[in-house]
This record gives structure tokens, sequence and C-alpha cells, in this order.
């Protein structure tokens, strides 16, 4: 059983909302004259002061419906901080991703090995270079070893068919070089193991070579280059599967020959690099200390000798790609925060312009705490619907590309999390001022109030 005040704003107010008989047996109106702009408001208070959340919430709604535009631009700034944070740990992990997936082409399980020189001597000591046999001893003491290849690098100046010379980089290896340098053929084929035994003269070489030279890929298998006088047949074009600019042992100018035909012109077993590669790429640490352990231990102690893998380059791209989203994340909830003073400056204005309402509240029953709760949810109310919004706006994005497109662009489910937890902290803090002072407003000098 409840008591309905019937006001000119056409405001509801009831006592209790545990269904307690009121003081009063019958309904009474009351004629006042409050400011227009609180037309829409409602509250509810019960004899020992309480308020329903449910009417929390009904009173929220019809303030919101009452000031659509106002509130809808205020919560503007919110909803475009909270698509600018989920947008970009979007894309600060699709950027991660890309540089890993680049990395990663060029041999998360590759490990190489090189000689350094023989440390810090006082006389002169021959060098240790690493050998062919070096290759074999580690293959059989160490596990998890898929692939290996020993590399010799030459230097020559070759004919290619007509009076032109060309200076280029012949690397000597073995058939499993393509698997460990994750190489692509692009025409013909690569030299196989019967190839290496039979020391047959064949080469293939690098696709911008092979274009500059011959005009096409296609075309450059079949041709003859002439290497220090001795023919050599290019049986296919290769290209890395991801350009390294230079960077690694494979450049522009390469050609690839079997490492028994290099033995031809070095004389000897030394070979300049020895590659590996594991199973999987969770076993590079270990087998990386592995192969170092057995190359030292096959040497004289002062020779140094250095083992590398692309595992610290994959730890410090994922590192500083964390670290650059996180930056960028910071600056996104900064502005949910700067929206939040925009927030706090409307909910203040908003509070002038209902002095009179907050007033008869007062008068009615309603506590401090009940328009601290009214003011602090309208509050929320437009931080966390700005945040629904935005949030839906910056899923939209990389999900219509997922749907349109073939990229699979990643989705972070913690960056939804952290916009919503952020823009439901914004409206608690903006509305916090705001609230306290509407609750602390006299009742008398309110109703007094024009």
């Amino acid at each position: 059983m409840t008591t309905v005040c019937r006001l000119e704003t056409r405001a509801i107010y009831r006592f209790g909302c545990t269904g307690e008989k009121p003081p009063l047996s019958k309904p009474f109106t009351l004629r006042l004259n409050p400011n227009p702009e609180s037309k829409g408001a409602m509250a509810a208070v019960s004899r020992h002061g309480g308020l329903c959340f449910s009417e929390i919430v009904s009173i929220t709604l019809d303030t919101f419906l009452t000031s659509k535009i106002r509130f809808i631009l205020t919560a503007l700034g919110i909803m475009i901080g909270t698509t600018s944070l989920i947008l970009v740990v979007t894309i600060g992990m699709t950027g991660k991703n890309y540089v890993l997936n680049q990395i990663e082409a060029i041999g998360t399980n590759m490990i190489s090995i090189d000689y350094e020189g023989g440390g810090q001597r006082l006389t002169a000591t021959k060098a240790d270079f690493l050998t062919l046999e070096d290759m074999r001893a580690v293959q059989q003491a160490v596990l998890g070893i898929r692939a290996a290849s020993p590399m010799v690098e030459l230097r020559e100046h070759i004919s290619t068919g007509s009076t032109r010379q060309r200076d280029i980089a012949i690397l000597g290896v073995s058939p499993d070089y393509r698997y460990v340098r994750n190489l692509d053929i692009l025409a013909g084929r690569y030299f196989d193991e019967q190839d290496t035994q039979a020391r047959n003269k064949v080469a293939v070489i690098q696709q911008r070579l092979a274009k500059e030279v011959y005009g096409s890929q296609g075309d450059a298998v079949g041709q003859t280059i002439r290497v220090n006088g001795l023919p050599v047949v290019i049986i296919g074009t290769f290209k890395e599967r991801v350009e390294t600019f230079g960077l690694s042992e494979i450049g522009s100018d390469t050609v690839l020959i079997p490492y028994t035909v290099a033995r031809y012109f070095t004389g000897s077993d030394t070979v300049k690099q020895l590659f590996f590669s594991t199973n999987t790429p969770q076993e590079v640490p270990a087998v990386t200390d592995e192969i170092q352990r057995v190359i030292q231990s096959r040497h004289r102690p002062e020779s140094v000798y250095r083992a590398e893998n692309l595992t610290q380059a994959l730890h410090l791209v994922s590192k500083t790609a964390n670290a650059l989203t996180a930056v960028l994340m910071l600056i996104a909830i900064v502005t949910l925060f700067v929206s939040g003073i925009g927030i706090m400056n409307i909910m203040l204005a908003t509070v002038r312009s209902r002095v009179r309402e907050i007033g008869i509240r007062k008068a009615l029953g309603a506590t401090r705490r009940e328009i601290k709760y009214q003011f602090l949810a309208e509050a929320i109310f437009i931080s966390l619907g700005g945040g629904l919004v935005g949030m839906v706006v910056g899923l939209a994005l990389p999900l219509m590309v997922r749907w349109f497109t073939d990229y699979r662009i990643p989705i972070s489910g913690m960056s939804v999390i952290v916009a919503i937890v952020v823009s439901s902290l914004v409206g608690i803090l903006s509305g916090t001022a705001p609230a306290s002072r509407a609750s602390h407003l006299d009742p008398v000098e309110s109703l007094r109030f024009e």
C-alpha cells in the first residue's frame, strides 16, 4: 500500500519500498511550482529513508530521456576514449604478431654457430675454424636436431654467357640448408642428396639475380655460369621467405651450390658457419647450449665460438611491443579521465538547474545518501553508457576486417574489460563531487531557489 503525491512536475513520490503502510490513510495532492527542467524527475523515499535500486534506475532513465541531447554529447567523449583504448590494443597486438611472424619465417628453430677467433693472446696462433666433422659430432651428441648444414662462402666474378662479368657470393651448403633457412623455390628445383654425393655441378640462384641477368626466374633455369672456369648449371631460383635486406648471409647476388662442389675450390674441410634446426622452437635454448658445449670441447680452450638463435630476438620484440601497447593504453585511459571532467561539469550544471527538485525530495523525507546516490547513478549511467557504445564500435571494426578480408586481426578481451572498468571508474569519480554538492543543499533554501 503506497501513498501517491501528484505534483505539477508529474513526478511520482512513493512512501515505502517494502510495502509498509504509510502514515496517511488516503492519497493527497501537493500543488507546487518547481523548475520546469525537473519535469521528468522521480524520487522514492520510505518511512525509514530507504531507496529502492530499481527506482534509482527508473529515475536515472527518466532524467536521461528528459535531456537526451545533453547526455549523449557528454557520453561522446567516453565513447571515443573507450573505442580508442580497444583499437590501440588491437593495433599493438596486430603489429606485434606481424613482426613475430616475420622473425619466425626466418627460422625460429634455427641455430647458427661460427668461429670468432683465438681470444686474447700475445703470440700468433693458427686459426681454429669449424669443420664438417664438428657438425657430424653435434648431430650424434645432441638430441632434438632435425636438420644441419655447413656453409662455405666464396666470392667470384662469373660469366653470364655474354661479355659481362658479375661479382657474386657463392655459398656451399647441403640440401638441408633449404629447410634450416626456410627458402622458397620459385622455379626449377633445389639440389638434393644425390647431387651432393655425385658432386654435380649445379646451382640455385637468388630471384633478383635471375631477373637482372636472365630477365625472369624461369629463363634462368638451364643456363650455365662459369665459376673459376668450371661450368655450373642453374637448376632453380629461390628467395628467402622473409626479406632480410642483406642482414643475413644471403644477399641479392647469392648463388647456392652443393658443399661437396665448394670443397673443390677450398681444398679443405673448414667451414665458415654451421647451421642447425631443432624439432620445436621450445628446444632451441637448450640445444644451443649443448651445441656450444660440444663444439668448445672439440677445439682449443682459448678458441671463441658464438652460437646464436632467434629466441632472444623474439623475446625482445615481444617485450618492446607490449611496452609500446601499454604506453598507448595509458594515453587512452588519460583520454577517458579527461572526458570525466566533462561529465563532472555537466552534472554540476544539472545540480544547479534541479535545486528546487532536490528541495522537494528532501521535504518529502529523502536523505542525503539518497540524493547522493541519485546523482551518482546518473553520472555512472552516462559514463557506462558511453563505454558500452565505445566497446561495440571498438570491437566492430576489427571484426569487420576479419569478416570481409583474409586478415586475422587479434582481439583482446582484456582491453574490453579494462575499458569497461575504467569508464565505470570515471563515472564514479566524476559524479562524486556533484552528487555530494546536491546532497548537502539546504531543503528550505532549495524550495525558495528561483
